[in-house]
């Protein structure tokens, strides 16, 4: 059938290769056209056993069009309706179907001779050229990200980033370079020889940025008074944009470095492949699981800050609103940040609480009288006596109306 196309999915993205015709109308059909961009399959001869059966329906595949779509979680959830099963190929699942004549109805097929990537070294290697362009995706868009986060950095702080990622000069230097070999077709393994010995610098650098996550954490977490806070959180979120610009580079560098390793891996040793893709995968998701970790417990620390500033509007409204304004703009820069990993946040913003609804609130109340302590006159002025007093004392009388009353 000059319609039938196939499937393969790798838990990350989606592949569709077959007629460039049906490819496209597939796709189309099922609203994922926009966000594919080519897959190429013609280096598959090349990467496998040229003196079989496997090189000669390799070159079968690359007579296909592929087309290539990394998942969002809306995408991801559209896969579930293509009827792919899983293969022998660890964590690889495929489908083949055919168009009966109408692109809004496709069926599945019968998988047979037909198909082009049963065979598991055939399906190995197009889930390899499947990793390669996931991680070169993401790249693109960490790239982007940076642009966004410089814009946003004033004169001290990139100052600050640069001299942290000047330890990294040297392997963004030759990754570029090994990179710009790759994508002019020059010989792969004198760029894979520019960049092995590279990848610690990175991962030192990663870990650093780490550390620096965690003492923003405690930062937070150190502070008492809502003035201390509102100080504190102006301070973080100035920092955070560095050591998010910082982790976002080494990201950046980690996925070209191993585009570049996938490389090697299909020139010199194409049986490995399948293993050395799955254990890549699993070193990403690990440094994945370590940024949400470290920025989730920055932002629970933020969060906590946020609930005592917002509990003491009484006495500090302009610094509770500091606090709360500085958390938000933090909270939009990590997901900024999580974005291009397919990472999506379920934190609701929090909001300021106006000191007009403030002086209505018993609790609210209670914690300026406790502020106040006894220099005010509680028993014999009474707790209205109390707020205005006390406002007064803190000079904060214009912060805590001005705009909230």
């Amino acid at each position: 059938m000059a319609d039938e196309i196939e499937l393969i999915h790798d838990g990350e993205g989606l592949a569709v290769i077959g007629n460039p015709s049906a490819v496209e109308r597939f796709l189309d059909s099922v609203g994922l056209l926009p966000f594919s961009r080519e897959l190429r399959l013609d280096r598959l001869g090349s990467a496998l056993d040229t003196g079989s059966k496997i090189a000669e329906a390799a070159s079968n595949i690359a007579e296909n069009a592929g087309r290539y779509v990394r998942f969002t979680k809306e995408s991801a959830e559209q896969v579930k309706e293509f009827g792919l099963m899983p293969t022998k190929t660890k964590g690889i699942s495929h489908a083949m179907l055919g168009d009966p004549g109408s692109i809004s109805k496709w069926i599945q097929i019968e998988d047979g001779p037909a198909s082009l990537l049963m065979n598991p070294a055939i399906l190995s290697g197009a889930a390899g050229v499947m990793a390669q362009l996931a991680r070169k995706q993401e790249a693109q868009e960490l790239k982007q990200l940076l642009v966004a986060i410089d814009g946003k950095l004033d004169d001290v702080r990139r100052r600050q980033r640069d001299e942290v990622l000047a330890k990294m000069d040297r392997v963004s230097f030759v990754i570029d370079e090994a990179m710009a070999i790759r994508e002019h077709g020059g010989d792969r393994e004198t760029a894979w020889d520019k960049v092995k010995t590279e990848v610690g610098t990175i991962a030192e650098v990663q870990a650093d940025a780490l550390r620096a996550m965690e003492a923003l954490a405690d930062k937070a977490n150190d502070q008492s008074g809502v003035g201390a806070l509102a100080r504190a959180t102006q301070d973080i979120e100035a920092e955070v944009g560095v050591w998010l610009a910082v982790l976002a580079r080494c990201f950046q560098l980690q996925n070209e470095y191993a585009v570049l390793e996938l490389d090697h891996v299909f020139d010199t040793a194409p049986a490995s492949l399948d293993g050395h893709r799955i254990g890549l995968d699993a070193a990403l998701q690990q440094r994945r699981s370590k940024i949400v970790l470290k920025t989730g417990h920055l932002m629970t620390r933020l969060d906590q800050a946020g609930g005592v500033a917002r509990e003491n509007v009484v006495l500090h409204a302009r610094a509770a609103r500091k606090v709360i304004n500085s958390i938000n703009t933090v909270s939009d820069s990590i997901d900024d940040f999580h974005m291009p990993f397919a990472i999506e946040s379920d934190r609701e913003a929090l909001t300021s609480t106006r000191w007009r609804d403030a002086v209505r609130d018993p609790q609210q109340l209670r914690n300026a009288a406790a502020e106040a302590g006894p220099k005010v006159a509680v028993g014999v002025l009474g707790i209205g006596t109390l707020v205005v007093g006390a406002v007064l004392k803190n000079g904060d009388s214009k912060g805590s109306s001005g705009g909230d009353a």
